[in-house]
Parts: C-alpha cells; structure tokens; sequence
C-alpha cells in the first residue's frame, strides 16, 4: 500500500473512532491535501478532473478529494460502479473546499457539463466563490429539469447575477417546486440589495410582466 493510501486510511480510522471532531472530514481531507502538494498543483489536478482527465491519471489525489483508499478492486476504481461525471464532481467539489482564480474558466465551462452533478457542484463553486463569468451559466441551469439544479442555480444567481438576469430570477418565483421558489425570491431580494434597485425586484412592479 502507498504512502498516501495508509494515510487516508489512518484519516478515516479516525473519523469512524471519533477522533475528529469535523462532521465533514473529506473536507479535511481535500484541505489537508492542498496543505500537502501546494495550492498550484492542487487547482491543477482539480482542474484537469473536472475537464474529463481519466481517474488513472491522478489516483493519488483522488484519494484526498474523496476519502477513498483508491486501491486495486475497490468500487471508485471502475467506471462502471462510479461513472466518470462523479470524477469530475469529484475535481469541482476539490474547487469548492479550497479555492484559486486560475480555476475560473474551468468552473464556468464545468456549468455547461452534460450530466447534472457536475454542474450543480459548479453553481455551488460559483455561489460561494463568487466566480467571474458564471452569471451566464446559472441562467442556463435555472431551467434545468430537477428542481435541485434550479435552486442551485438561484444561489449562485444570488452573488453573481447582475441586472440581465433578473427576470429570470423572477420567473422562478412561480416555479412548481417551493424549493426553487424560496431560492428565487431569495436571489431577488439578494438582488435587490447588491444592485440598489428602487424597485427592489418587486415581480408587481408596474415595469415588469
């Protein structure tokens, strides 16, 4: 067993005695992975999974991002027990733990992925990090088919949106699920305030359909 392997197992030994108190410990992990190999090579690795690097190619980091020991017969190793779109979750949700602006464009072409999950990690990339040019990639997602996605995309419209995107903030007020919908009209109010409209994004108001 490697070095790295032993030492994600000892992390989770620890976690399953109650020896850390993190409630999240791949957060831990993922942190104390940058810590390890240097932010640089961290956003790197993250960057290169998200855009569709074969998991054989970064194995050792993978096991930090996930919390998995990555060894010979385990389920993470094999495509058809885990697809590949959770390999680039895996790359975006690496991005949302521990954060640099080299990663921008990746998280806003990770927006436009073709399966949901990695996708949804992005908008949440860009809701707490409050990523450059992925305004326009939420938009895209608010009309996603499951309600998760849309709420999702509500958030991250809720720090990145600007004054082009309102409306359809406002749209999915009316949206069927009331999850989307307390999402929306908490991104109009966020809105409103970060862009000091008069109207405060009232969907009543005369201006507005």
């Amino acid at each position: 067993m490697s070095s790295s392997a032993m030492w994600v197992r000892r992390r989770l030994l620890r976690v399953a005695s109650g020896g850390m108190a993190d409630r999240q410990p791949v957060r831990a992990l993922i942190a104390e992975l940058a810590d390890r190999v240097g932010i640089e090579a961290f956003v790197s690795v993250c960057v290169d999974l998200l855009g569709g690097a074969p998991r054989e190619d970064h194995v050792e980091a993978l096991r930090g991002l996930t919390g998995h020991a990555w060894l010979p017969g385990d389920d993470v190793v094999d495509a058809a027990s885990w697809a590949d779109h959770w390999v680039r979750s895996w790359g975006a949700r690496g991005l949302l733990h521990v954060w640099h602006d080299a990663a921008t464009p990746a998280i806003v072409a990770g927006l436009g992925d073709a399966h949901y999950r990695p996708a949804e990690m992005c908008l949440k990339v860009a809701a707490r990090h409050e990523v450059a040019g992925s305004a326009d990639g939420a938009v895209r997602l608010a009309g996603h088919e499951l309600a998760r996605v849309r709420a999702q995309a509500m958030r991250a419209l809720a720090v990145v949106g600007d004054t082009e995107h309102i409306e359809v903030v406002l749209d999915r007020l009316r949206d069927e699920h009331l999850d989307v919908r307390r999402q929306a009209e908490r991104a109009r109010q966020a809105l409103a305030r970060r862009l000091d409209l008069d109207d405060g994004l009232d969907p009543h108001h005369p201006g507005r359909r």
